[in-house]
């Protein structure tokens, strides 16, 4: 266990370059007081690295010192191929990049984790949109990636759904998000950090204004808090239903026994769970909002009517 800490350590250090004690405690999800001790170790050990007091302080590398990839585990060696995303990587024009890399990484493993990583490349594709969902063309991608790298401003012509539907704005790209097959861009703008679909992009302009990220701003962290707030608005509404085993297994409830089990579910809204619950079929009865039960009621005798002999 502190043999894998003390190599996370150092590469943590030749990565990112100076880390103070309480940043390595934080990654590590230890003590300062164990940074401390696995720093001696590492010094002891003949590692180049020296630490500095003060507001500029922390533990850095001696300059020109990197560690060679050796010691990774078959888990390890899978799991870096398995994280490839080569889709991804060709929209990004990064797909030869990724290619070579890809080269070089299994050249520098033993023969045995070379064949393991052979397999998982061979036996495993993620394929990240859905089956009825079109991920859409990016024209603007690379340009919107080029941006990111650069840590350029840029100027978004955008489309949107409320109107006006067509805007203007300058924007500064922080980050991109695949999800569910489709680009995201997370920029700060005047109103504050928002997100932009890639694909509704009409133009961009790339400027010559070099921005820097807030500090404190970290992508995976905002973009979970995004999604949170996204599904809290999403689903304003709640209903109170029944649902056959069959039904309590489409919906992702937990069933109570054989028999009918009664639930309350979030909704986004009455016409969107109307269309949601329809699709059960007889494996649902809506007992409330009485709105949505009388929407449904309605429905279903138009359909018996119109279906009827």
């Amino acid at each position: 266990m502190r043999a894998s800490r003390l190599v996370t350590l150092l590469l943590l250090l030749q990565n990112r370059g100076r880390m103070t004690a309480r940043e390595l405690a934080g990654e590590l999800e230890v003590s300062v007081r164990t940074v401390y001790r696995d720093v001696d170790a590492l010094a002891a050990a003949g590692i180049p690295l020296y630490g500095a007091a003060g507001h500029a302080g922390g533990y850095r590398l001696v300059a020109g010192y990197r560690t060679r990839l050796t010691g990774l585990t078959a888990d390890e060696a899978q799991a870096a191929f398995l994280a490839a995303l080569p889709g991804a990587a060709a929209e990004l024009g990064l797909g030869e990049a990724l290619a070579t890399a890809q080269l070089k990484l299994r050249a520098a493993l033993p023969a045995e984790l070379r064949e393991h990583s052979g397999r998982i490349q061979e036996r495993f594709l993620l394929d990240a949109p859905g089956w009825y969902g079109d991920a859409g063309r990016t024209p603007h991608l690379a340009a919107v990636a080029a941006a990111v790298w650069s840590r350029r401003a840029v100027v978004l012509q955008y489309r949107r759904w409320r109107a006006p539907e067509e805007i203007e704005r300058r924007v500064e790209p922080y980050g991109l998000v695949l999800k569910a097959g489709r680009w995201y861009l997370v920029a700060g703008g005047p109103s504050g950090i928002r997100t932009y679909r890639v694909d509704q992009i009409i133009e961009l302009h790339s400027l010559e204004e070099e921005f820097t990220v807030p500090e404190g701003f970290g992508l995976a962290a905002h973009w979970r808090r995004h999604l949170a707030d996204f599904r809290a608005r999403l689903h304003t509404g709640e209903a109170l239903v029944r649902l056959t085993p069959e039904g309590a297994r489409r919906l992702g409830v937990t069933p109570r026994g054989d028999g009918w089990t009664e639930a309350r579910v979030p909704i986004e809204s009455i016409d969107h769970a109307h269309g949601e619950f329809l699709r059960l079929g007889t494996d649902i009865e809506v007992v409330a909002p009485p709105e949505l039960r009388h929407r449904i009621a309605e429905t279903t005798r138009t359909l018996a009517a119109r279906y009827g002999s």
